[in-house]
């Protein structure tokens, strides 16, 4: 399963709409993961016209009323448990390492989070820890960004970032 990772949007105040490049890239996902800060639903719809999509709230989505939308996405996908969430690294981290804080039996096997702008891919203890960064405002700067593929198969998961203005086209393999 190809999973595509998004976050940090803000459509239509950072950019108009989502960038082609980012079409380019999700092309044959089976899923889109939108780590929050959406500002509108018409950017989840540009989204599902490319593969089904689910997101977390974020902090500026508080107008955001639409069924894709929560404001933690908790799903289980090939066996694995991935939580979507729009809150710092700290706060992700300590989902993986502290569970029971947060009325976890186990740590999340993965957990794609945004908000920060920054792009990371990071494995801590037996989990992996991914923010896709902003498609259209990465390090809030007003530049092409990143984006994420998460690979996940055979109850392993990989992920890999993609930046927007290099290799957009160039999916490759994770």
């Amino acid at each position: 399963m190809l999973i595509g990772l998004i976050s940090d949007t803000h459509i239509p105040e950072i950019a108009k709409e989502i960038p082609q490049q980012v079409k380019e890239v999700f092309k044959g996902v089976d899923l889109i993961l939108h780590a929050g800060d959406i500002f509108v639903a018409a950017a989840l719809d540009e989204l599902a016209t490319i593969a089904p999509v689910l997101s977390a709230r974020g902090d500026d989505d508080y107008t955001v009323q639409d069924k894709r939308v929560d404001e933690v996405q908790n799903l289980t996908l090939d066996g694995l448990n991935v939580y979507v969430i729009h809150s710092s690294q700290y706060f992700a981290r300590d989902l993986i390492e502290h569970p029971e804080r947060h009325n976890l039996e186990k740590p999340p096997d993965v957990v794609v989070f945004g908000h920060t702008h920054r792009d990371v891919v990071q494995t801590v203890g037996n989990s992996l820890l991914v923010n896709p960064g902003s498609a259209t405002f990465p390090y809030y700067q007003l530049r092409p960004g990143t984006v994420g593929l998460l690979s996940i198969n055979g109850g392993k998961a990989a992920a890999r970032i993609v930046s927007l203005q290099q290799d957009a086209a160039a999916k490759g393999k994770i």
